[in-house]
């Protein structure tokens, strides 16, 4: 039997996934007097070049090269795939898109890029697992495949999956949702960074290339260090790291002189 509190974990996982872009969105919106759109510019950014294409050429390049067993080939791919889509998506969606603007309008992108991936990447996850959690519970895990052809990779994964829910510990689940905040808070970041590079133009180009290589560099060091050192530090050093771009990002905002960046 999976525990009650892991499902529990689950689903506060994947309702606390759901809410906080939400949530965010409208503070954004009400305080601040952003628009709805900016935020779901963002959030099509990251559906169109991180689910779509940048998969796209997932599935092309891992079936013909078996990176994965490769680590630090595997590191800087993955790396510097997520950073170049991500990063370009954000930069022609701010150039061509965002036609008004405010001084939070990177902020309001960032909530909806970032947001977007905390709901598809972690929400639904974690929808996805308390519901295999509870059909297992139940005794239905037949019901799964009921109308799907028998597939023995996907039923190993399931198996796996399951098996896991059995043995982790609750509280293991909750570091799901602090990688995600880790992650939203870089999104925000990255949003200044790229934004600023658009807007300004110039000398302040640079942090196209930077916001890059910076969501290259994290990404590729979350990879590296799977399972080389323990889940809590790993996520310590992730938070860190995002939390130093997102000092870069204030730093870089603040050199910006009052009508440098257009304002509404």
């Amino acid at each position: 039997m999976i525990s009650f509190w892991t499902i529990f974990i689950l689903v506060l996982d994947f309702l606390v996934g759901m809410a906080v872009p939400v949530l965010l969105a409208v503070w954004l919106v009400k305080k601040y007097h952003c628009k709805i759109e900016t935020v779901l510019i963002g959030a099509g950014t990251f559906f169109l070049f991180a689910l779509v294409l940048e998969s796209m050429v997932h599935m092309v390049v891992l079936k013909n090269f078996d990176l994965q067993s490769h680590k630090i080939a595997y590191a800087l791919y993955g790396g510097l795939m997520a950073g170049l889509f991500e990063e370009t998506g954000r930069f022609l969606s701010m150039k061509f898109l965002l036609k008004k603007d405010n001084n939070h309008t990177a902020l309001a992108y960032g909530v909806g890029h970032g947001g977007m991936e905390v709901i598809m990447v972690f929400a639904m996850s974690m929808f996805s697992m308390a519901l295999i959690a509870i059909l297992s519970n139940m005794g239905k895990m037949d019901v799964l495949f009921a109308k799907a052809p028998a597939d023995p990779a996907a039923t190993s994964q399931v198996d796996a999956m399951v098996e896991a829910m059995r043995t982790n510990a609750p509280a293991t689940y909750l570091l799901g949702m602090w990688e995600r905040a880790s992650a939203l808070v870089l999104h925000v970041s990255l949003s200044v960074l790229v934004f600023t590079a658009v807007r300004k133009g110039g000398r302040y180009l640079w942090l196209f290339p930077a916001a890059i290589l910076l969501h290259a560099l994290l990404d590729g060091v979350a990879v590296m260090l799977n399972g080389q050192v323990d889940a809590i530090l790993l996520e310590v050093i992730i938070m860190c790291m995002a939390i130093a771009i997102a000092a870069l990002a204030f730093i870089i905002n603040k050199k910006c002189k009052p009508g440098e960046v257009p304002v509404e």
